[in-house]
């Protein structure tokens, strides 16, 4: 008769450090963009990796559009070494603010479906003030390598109409 709500508590446990686990995940990720370590941004993905960021209405319509859109570890590499080395834009600061995490399900292969919001706040440094840079939601695909979590999959959609200026810093 004990078995029954220690195996619940168990998942309960599990379910809990998988959350967790997911969030500070997330922390790391906002710490490292907010930052511009392009480079540890990088390998938080897996080598197979899709990264995309596109607007709310394509992501309604499926339509593969998107303001950065990268197939494989490669593709992001390249987004960062070109942001990082040869890019030209405005000095600015980033604020990524992460939550409303939600796991959704663990796959047989055992990737792991969560999705989170997102608020990416920019200062640029001629302009006093913090402006809303962009607001959406993250679906992610998670896979469980020997250094811990990587990203297989993120898209990023946004809700915002409008990205004002330029979209240097990935989200």
């Amino acid at each position: 008769m004990l078995d029954a709500p220690t195996q619940t508590t168990d998942s309960r446990i599990a379910a809990l450090l998988l959350h967790h686990e997911i969030d500070q995940f997330n922390a790391r990720y906002a710490a490292a963009l907010d930052a511009q370590r392009l480079t540890e941004w990088t390998e938080m993905f897996t080598e197979d990796a899709f990264y995309l960021v596109t607007s709310r209405e394509n992501a309604d319509r499926n339509l593969p559009v998107g303001l950065i859109y990268c197939e494989g570890s490669g593709m992001i590499r390249d987004r960062a070494v070109a942001l990082d080395k040869t890019a030209m834009f405005a000095p600015r600061y980033l604020r990524h603010i992460i939550g409303n995490l939600v796991v959704n399900a663990e796959d047989a292969n055992g990737d792991i479906r969560a999705q989170a919001n997102y608020v990416v706040l920019q200062v640029l440094f001629d302009r006093p003030d913090a402006t809303l840079h962009q607001v959406g939601v993250y679906h992610d695909v998670f896979h469980r390598t020997a250094t811990g979590l990587k990203l297989r999959e993120r898209r990023c959609i946004y809700d915002n109409l409008l990205v004002p200026n330029a979209l240097c810093i990935p989200v």
